[in-house]
């Protein structure tokens, strides 16, 4: 690399200096910053520098979720609301649609059998069903209205540490413009830097920033570990006859074994669309297992099949999302910064839900924040730079959440997810799931502990059978790259791939993981990011390669490979899916 190119890496950034910056414009995210404006609007000065930066190009169009949410936290974030005694949610109707039915079932091969449905998964009458990336888009609208400067299209690719290395005093967002080799391009923009008296790791589930907090700070070192689900769905236009508007149908069994947590869902909502997906437990054994091959062999049972055939799928999206639940929150405060939403990990398994605890775990996040700093003076160019500074540690955040009813209703919930793995087996965690969830609603005595990590889960493949999944119809059931293609995913040809292993030793990576498990990477990923190919010339037979361009951002890989070798990073902005719907 040229003299001139090594300068224009490493020139000194610019610098803002804000009141508060969020990584991530999902729900939790928004959430807290539109929470902040509202109080400084109504008892501070007005003038705060909230900042949201957002890796996808628009608002919304990384979003992925079921998505079945609870009124109640968007009741108290926006209680005047000219939309609440219209719709019963302050949200457009134009973007809701109440439930109207539910019906959960046990499924087998060619059969269907009654469960009785758990009072957390009674929807009836008083959720929503609803694409959350027009919820967020919605948000996002709303908190521009009161003052959040929103930057989509920002990737955030660094942590920002003080001179003495023990506190967050910002972010860094990624350099634009550098080829496959590492050098500068004609289009190259070096990052900026934005120091913030708080910053609110927002990123969704296992974030690349939150991966680093958690690490640098030890926030994981009095709970267990998080463990993963990974969701797969699509939308569908379906015939005006089989469609039942506001209907919630759920699934258990086929076609996963005992082997396997998840369950499978249906939602009729919009103007003739269904969202249909699976959610599978991302701590599984066998390596042969294909998470998205499962979700197209579900479409085909009857309990979906009556409701897609003659209909046409629109949309695809995978997501990771967190089920570790209460046993697996971490230390949600550190020096600089606080983690919210499924950064942190408030999903409520039994519920399917965690909108509504991640918007309240942002306002209650905005609460303590807005206590700390609402008589600081509001921030300018080197407003951090000054000796005196120190950054905030916010305990109080923590403290006010463990009071809050998001807490409570994930420490009601926190036997459930763990059952599963625990001795008794699938049957067992069946039934103690009944118990707890019907009878003792969280009051039972004691608190079930996780395995250690997904990726440890996984089984050599000499343990296991090679599963042979059917062919595509491409009516019900399609190929995986065809999938791809209704994310709208793209990236720049010419970028570093985001997909780190250790020296970019592809081949490396190929010994350590071939020879015990056979290419669990092209099986787990829900994009065809990963391949091994057929090459006489190496000695494994098979040579090793990331389609990096194929990425959906679910970070998947990041979570389940074996050897914990592959690193999610941020790409450049604005690149990855523009989900519709979902």
């Amino acid at each position: 690399m040229s003299e001139e190119d090594q300068e224009l890496l490493t020139e000194p950034r610019a610098v803002d200096s804000v009141d508060v910056c969020i990584i991530g414009g999902g729900p939790a995210g928004l959430a807290t910053a539109i929470k902040l404006k509202q109080l400084d609007n109504e008892q501070g000065s007005g003038e705060l520098r909230v900042v949201v930066l957002e890796k996808a190009a628009d608002f919304g169009s990384h979003t992925v979720s079921g998505a079945v949410i609870e009124p109640g936290a968007f009741k108290e974030l926006f209680p005047d609301s000219e939309f609440t005694e219209e719709t019963g949610i302050p949200l457009p109707p134009d973007i809701v649609t109440k439930v109207t039915g539910d019906k959960i079932r046990f499924l087998t091969e060619k059969s269907t059998f009654w469960l009785p449905e758990p009072p957390q998964l009674a929807n009836h009458g008083k959720n929503y069903i609803v694409s959350l990336n027009n919820v967020v888009k919605y948000l996002s609208e709303k908190a521009e209205e009161l003052g959040v400067e929103l930057y989509p299209g920002i990737s955030v690719s660094e942590l920002v540490f003080n001179e003495e290395g023990d506190a967050i005093r910002g972010v860094s967002t990624k350099d634009m413009g550098i080829s496959k080799e590492g050098t500068p391009k004609s289009s190259f923009e070096r990052g900026m830097e934005f120091h913030a008296r708080v910053t609110v790791l927002a990123e969704g589930c296992h974030g690349s920033l939150t991966k680093k907090a958690i690490s640098k700070f030890d926030l994981r070192k009095n709970c267990e570990p998080q463990t993963y689900g990974l969701g797969i769905k699509e939308i569908w236009e379906v015939e005006p006859e089989k469609f039942n508007k506001g209907f919630v149908g759920h699934s258990m069994g086929y076609p996963l074994t005992t082997a396997e947590y998840g369950g499978g869902f249906i939602y009729h909502f919009g103007d003739g669309l269904v969202a249909v997906g699976l959610v599978v437990g991302l701590d599984y054994a066998n390596p042969y297992f294909s998470p998205y091959q499962a979700f197209q062999q579900m479409k085909k049972h009857s309990f979906y099949s009556e409701t897609l055939k003659g209909g046409k799928c629109i949309s695809y999206a995978a997501r990771a999302l967190n089920e570790g639940g209460y046993q697996s929150i971490p230390q949600l405060h550190f020096p600089g910064g606080v983690l919210v939403g499924c950064s942190a990990g408030f999903v409520n398994v039994p519920k399917i839900k965690g909108t509504h605890t991640a918007v309240k775990s942002g306002m209650v996040a905005a609460e303590s924040i807005f206590a700390e700093i609402k008589d600081l003076e509001v921030a300018e160019e080197g407003t951090f730079e000054e000796p005196d500074y120190k950054p905030l540690d916010l305990v109080s955040f923590e403290e006010a959440f463990k009071k809050s009813w998001a807490y409570k209703e994930m420490y009601a919930v926190r036997n459930v997810r763990p059952s599963f793995n625990s001795p008794l087996g699938f049957l067992g965690g069946l039934a103690h799931s009944g118990l707890t969830t019907m009878f003792t609603q969280g009051l039972e005595p004691w608190t079930l502990k996780h395995h250690s990590t997904d990726s440890a889960a996984t089984q050599d493949a000499s343990k296991h059978k090679p599963i042979d999944y059917p062919k595509p119809d491409g009516v019900l059931t399609f190929d995986i790259l065809t999938s791809v293609s209704r994310t709208g995913t793209s990236h720049d040809e010419d970028e570093q791939c985001h997909l780190r292993v250790p020296d970019q030793d592809l081949q490396k990576h190929a010994e350590i993981s071939w020879p015990k498990y056979k290419g669990v990477e092209q099986r787990f990923c829900p994009a065809g990011v990963y391949e091994y190919i057929e090459d006489d010339s190496t000695e494994l037979g098979v040579k090793f390669q990331i389609n990096s361009q194929n990425c959906i951002h679910c970070k998947t890989c990041d979570i389940k490979v074996p050897a914990q070798d592959i690193d999610w990073t941020v790409p450049e902005g604005g690149d990855g899916p523009k989900y519709y719907m979902t």
